[in-house]
């Protein structure tokens, strides 16, 4: 099983920051991709940005110059920085974390969400 304790969730203003964090813990032999993904109300969950094994990082459109994504494979821990937030990123953050099993089985286990609320 694996574990997914996410932190960094509030309320900020317009233009302001917030770093998120997600931290894995369980039998886990290796980690594959790390990401993020997040749901307004009413909208479907969407990637925002996410990192390989390898380091190799995308992001969604809306989010490029703005949001960094970053991983401490000592920490198993995956990030996100925020900066020049707007009210459209309000949403319910999800980190999302996919590998291998010491068993050899396949995972991909979801956080239990944190709230951005950007809102002046």
């Amino acid at each position: 099983q694996v574990q997914l304790v996410e932190s960094g969730g509030g309320l900020v203003q317009p233009g302001g920051s917030l770093r998120l964090s997600c931290a894995a813990s369980g039998s886990i032999f290796r980690f594959s991709n790390m990401g993020w993904y997040r749901q307004a109300p009413g909208k479907q969950r969407d990637l925002v940005a996410r990192i390989t094994n390898g380091g190799i990082t995308n992001y969604a459109t809306s989010v490029k110059g703005r949001f960094t994504i970053s991983r401490d494979s000592a920490k198993n821990t995956v990030y996100l920085q925020m900066n020049s937030l707007q009210p459209e990123d309000t949403a319910v953050y999800y980190c999302n974390v996919g590998g291998t099993l010491i068993t050899t089985h396949d995972f991909s286990s979801w956080g239990q969400g944190t709230q951005v609320t950007v809102s002046s």
